[in-house]
Order: structure tokens, then sequence, then C-alpha cells
């Protein structure tokens, strides 16, 4: 009886959660105009005001898949490190001073 009771429980969420999920990503795709960024709508403003134009950067990370393939560099350096460090914290206990 419990576990009827379970799956009642757990149908119920799934019948609230799921159309708000729906409704909320369908309400984003369906904006008007994609968000601009502070970039474009703040720095750049800014910077025509004053006579100063964009340029390009020294490495452009827009084309390939170069600043993927940076986080993922960045991913695999973080995991060494912090696998290293767990062993660290979770097995290796400071040897305590005694006065």
């Amino acid at each position: 009886m419990p576990d009827r009771k379970r799956r009642i429980k757990v149908l119920i969420l799934h019948m609230i959660l799921l159309p708000t999920l729906i409704y909320t990503l369908s309400f984003f795709s369906l904006a008007p105009k994609s968000w601009t960024g502070v970039d474009e709508a703040v720095v750049e403003k800014v910077a025509k005001e004053h006579g100063r134009e964009a340029k390009s950067p020294l490495i452009n990370t827009d084309k390939g898949d170069l600043l993927l393939f940076v986080f993922l560099i960045a991913g695999v350096v973080g995991g060494f490190v912090g696998g290293y460090y767990w062993r660290m914290l979770t097995s290796e206990k400071k040897p305590t001073r005694e006065p």
C-alpha cells in the first residue's frame, strides 16, 4: 500500500513539474529578440561616444573550437589538482604537536 501512495505522489509531481518546465522553456524561446550582452549594450556604446572603435581580439575564440579546447584543458588541470588535494583532505591526517 505505501508503494502505491508513493507512485501517486511521484505521478502528481511529474504532472505539475513537466508542464511548468515546458511553459518556461517555450516562454524564453519565443522572446522577440535576443538579449544583448554588456559588451554590446554598454562598453561599445561608451567607446563610440568617446571616439574609440572596437578592435579585433589578439586571440579570436569565436571561430572554431578554441574556446571549448581551453575549457577542456582547464577542466583536466582542475580535476587533477582537485583529485590530488582530495586525497590529502580525506586520508592523510596532520601529526598533532604535543606541548
